[in-house]
């Protein structure tokens, strides 16, 4: 389980950080001179050459995002003009692709990135810039919003890639583009112009995904373990009646995929943040402002405390907490992760990822006056932090093109590469691992330096 390390501050991690945003800024501008865009969008590294792999085009935002973040943390215009340049050259079909639930990381990564940071004050005002920013990101959330799967207990989701019977636990974090356009007064319209409330679908799909995707060991679950998490929920859609888990990526549906738990913990904890910020009125539809964030504060810190349990004791966890050869690593959980065994890889991308949601979930328990809670998790996002901004982890060879190492994409597909001589992937990154990597990185140097705190929407009343 993790070790937590109680004393450790941001400030503590500054010359980590620092560290990272250097490495980061030249393989930023490595792949940026390097890369083809007519061979697709990078995604993983093989032999540390970023290569074009997967299904859908939903790591194009993270490609573009680093760069922008890259800006925001160092105030180096020169990624600032290729974050932006790119996004209005390449970003347009992101915007209105109805055939992924991938909305919310691509385009809050580019678009709204940029809209927060002229909303921040960190670049120009400029009217017709901030319209083109704003309305890219409410139309995408009213797309994503249209994938809608509806439920015979009136509730309902935004389906995956797989289709109108699928969710995915990943597509909680990309409720922030929903959350988003909301803010920016959206709606989605409907048949005789019907008017569908964003906030509302995003509530109904988290409260899906907390029912059938996330176990808490009573009722329906009294059989699991409280905080576990299931990659993909299927249903019938002659009557929309669950059927029964399932996973894509994971190793099967009664384990835990770690990085689709890590977005699970990252998703809930975001969201707390920004339902915070509204009004009472603003949940008119249903359950009260009060209601909805105990449900969401619930799931949070089931898998808060599942991943705190279930991971070994420097916060690197291993791609699935049931992986057949984890039986073969003794007492693997009380020790650091070890990514260069024979047995099963690691994940570093999950860790980047579930590190911002601990942190998240613990300051927002702290600015509830649960201090003492806060503070536990908080501290582990730290400690977790830490350990994926050093070595083995963090990449100091100027020849590798990815910036956190050990990253794992799809093991059961076999689409991880190997290295020679190896049993398991290793050494490998990843266009989603770097991308959040520099997002905790930025989180953690604003708290350090007591700058606005980040999040994914403005702090501004207007968005």
């Amino acid at each position: 389980m993790l070790h937590i390390d109680f004393a450790l501050t941001p400030e503590q991690l500054l010359s980590q950080i620092d560290a990272l945003f250097s490495l980061s800024a030249a393989k930023i501008s490595t792949l940026q001179k390097r890369w083809d865009p007519s061979r697709g969008t990078p995604v993983f590294t093989v032999r540390g050459e970023y290569t074009s792999r997967g299904w859908t085009e939903w790591t194009q935002g993270f490609q573009f995002g680093s760069a922008l973040l890259q800006f925001d943390a160092t105030g180096d215009q020169h990624f600032l003009v290729i974050g932006r340049d790119a996004t209005v050259k390449s970003m347009a079909t992101h915007v209105s692709h109805i055939g992924v639930h991938d909305h919310g990381f691509n385009n809050i990564s580019t678009y709204g990135n940029l809209l927060r940071l002229m909303n921040e004050g960190r670049i120009p005002e400029n009217t017709w810039e901030r319209s083109f920013y704003a309305l890219a990101l409410k139309v995408s959330g009213a797309v994503q919003a249209a994938r809608w799967t509806a439920l015979e207990d009136g509730g309902g989701y935004i389906y995956s890639f797989n289709g109108p019977h699928s969710l995915f636990a990943d597509t909680v974090r990309s409720l922030r583009v929903l959350a988003v356009a909301y803010r920016l007064g959206h709606v989605l319209m409907g048949e005789k112009d019907r008017k569908i409330s964003l906030l509302e679908r995003l509530i109904l799909h988290a409260e899906a995904t907390a029912k059938y995707n996330v176990y808490f060991g009573e009722g329906r679950d009294v059989y699991d373990i409280r905080g576990r998490v299931a990659h993909e929920s299927i249903f019938n859609l002659n009557d929309g009646s669950y059927r029964c888990p399932s996973t894509q990526q994971g190793y099967t549906p009664f384990s835990t995929w770690t990085r689709g738990h890590a977005w699970i913990l990252c998703g809930y904890a975001e969201e707390l943040e920004f339902l915070d910020t509204l009004p009472v009125d603003a949940f008119e539809f249903g359950a009260s402002k009060e209601e909805v964030i105990a449900r969401f504060l619930n799931t949070a810190i089931a898998v808060a405390e599942f991943y705190l349990a279930q991971t070994p004791a420097d916060g690197i966890p291993y791609w699935d907490t049931g992986a057949p050869g984890l039986a073969h690593m003794g007492d693997y959980l009380n020790r650091p992760a070890e990514p260069f065994n024979d047995h099963e890889p690691v994940d570093s991308s999950a860790a980047a990822i579930a590190a911002q949601g601990l942190i998240r979930l613990g300051n927002f328990l702290a600015g509830q006056g649960r201090n003492r809670d806060g503070d536990r998790y908080a501290r582990a996002g730290l400690t977790v932090t830490r350990t994926l901004f050093g070595e083995p982890y963090l990449s100091f060879d100027a020849r590798h093109e990815g910036l956190i190492l050990h990253s794992v994409y799809h093991r059961p597909n076999g689409w991880d590469h190997v290295p020679e001589g190896r049993k398991i992937p290793c050494g490998e990154s990843s266009m989603w691992g770097d991308y959040h990597a520099r997002e905790l990185a930025l989180l953690v140097k604003r708290m350090a330096t007591g700058q606005v705190y980040y999040r994914f929407f403005s702090n501004s009343p207007t968005l």
